[in-house]
């Protein structure tokens, strides 16, 4: 893990739940936002987009990824913050009891971006009670990725 300070994770939970803000979301009402944080201090955020044809829909964690690599980062993927909830009477996501955290497909992303460069990035998820903080290894242990194929 990272060892990022608890003021910093509080930072990126908070750019996270500001994320979430843009997420396209009519069918769930479940709206979600990531961001990535480089070991340049880099920051790249990506909220969820839904499709009527549901199969389609994209997380904020594969969104984010997919823009990352997409803005040519290779590595140094340091963690990753992920908040959501359905949105109160102003529209702001509220977080649940449980805390937000990537789905299988996501995680494998983002062990594919971490793997490039030989980082084990620090999961943040974001609960109304407070954070959960956990290495992405310990989501997705024996991950497949781009060493299984060299």
């Amino acid at each position: 893990m990272s060892g990022l300070a608890a003021s910093d994770a509080a930072m990126l939970a908070m750019v996270a739940r500001e994320a979430a803000d843009a997420a396209y979301a009519p069918y769930s009402g479940f709206h979600v936002g990531a961001v990535l944080l480089f070991a340049d201090g880099a920051m790249v955020r990506a909220a969820n987009v839904e499709n009527a044809s549901y199969g389609l829909s994209l997380c904020a964690e594969a969104n984010a990824v997919a823009k990352a690599m997409n803005e040519g980062r290779r590595g140094g993927l340091v963690a990753v913050a992920i908040a959501g909830g359905k949105p109160d009477a102003e529209g702001q996501p509220v977080p649940g009891p449980e805390p937000v955290m990537p789905c299988g497909r996501c995680r494998q992303m983002l062990h594919e971006l971490a793997a490039l460069g030989g980082t084990d990035p620090e999961v943040i998820g974001v609960a109304e009670g407070g954070l959960t903080r956990l290495p992405l290894s310990a989501l997705l242990p024996h991950a497949f990725g781009p060493a299984n194929l060299a």
